[in-house]
């Protein structure tokens, strides 16, 4: 990819995903945010030129432009792929930190942050639209679905399957061979070693459930 990158999102994380396109040689054409007060502002001397939904800044997208959302909340980050593959037909690139280690073997979706120091080992998968923080560790032949969130430092064991849309904090293990139901959120520091079940918010070493 040597297109220039539209990102979506003038905030921190779009911040990283800068740092990270940047470190890779791509250029940064411009940030879309929603927040009309940060209309033509500039973040790292990247000037944020208009709305998530701008159509003359969306027509460069697929053409001569890509396309990055550095959005963490999911429902507002859904919208955003939303209407990229609707309006453009297109996906979202993945920003990969060259400090990043894949495996050849691993498969990576479209439209992922990750970060420096992660690692994605053989035969895992990650689907799209996931972000993985700073040292976060996909072990071999684990699977996270689409719009999951994993913390700075977090550990997804051998063979564990994430569904979509979960949430780890920092710091968490999850042993090999366990199970995350959709939507389940996951405390950082906790320790999981059983199965969790969708919607549920699990804390603590061993991980148990709590009111969320």
């Amino acid at each position: 990819m040597k297109n220039p990158v539209i990102i979506f999102g003038a905030n921190n994380l779009g911040r990283a995903a800068r740092d990270i396109f940047e470190s890779n040689d791509i250029v940064i054409y411009c940030f879309l945010d929603d927040d009309k007060s940060l209309h033509g502002t500039e973040m790292d001397e990247i000037s944020v030129l208009g709305k998530t939904d701008d159509d003359g800044y969306l027509k460069l997208i697929g053409k001569k432009c890509e396309a990055f959302v550095a959005v963490d909340e999911n429902k507002y980050r859904k919208g955003i792929v939303k209407m990229l593959n609707e309006r453009r037909k297109v996906m979202p690139v993945n920003a990969v930190h060259r400090a990043a280690v894949i495996a050849e073997t691993a498969h990576i979706g479209h439209g992922n942050f990750v970060n420096m120091g992660v690692k994605i080992a053989n035969n895992a998968k990650v689907s799209n639209h996931c972000i993985l923080h700073t040292n976060a560790v996909i072990d071999y032949s684990a699977e996270i679905g689409d719009f999951v969130q994993v913390g700075a430092g977090s550990v997804v064991n051998s063979g564990a399957v994430v569904e979509d849309e979960v949430f780890i904090g920092s710091g968490v293990t999850i042993v090999g061979g366990v199970k995350i139901g959709k939507g389940a959120r996951i405390g950082a520091g906790s320790v999981v070693i059983k199965d969790v079940e969708a919607g549920e918010t699990v804390f603590g070493n061993p991980a148990m459930p709590v009111e969320a």
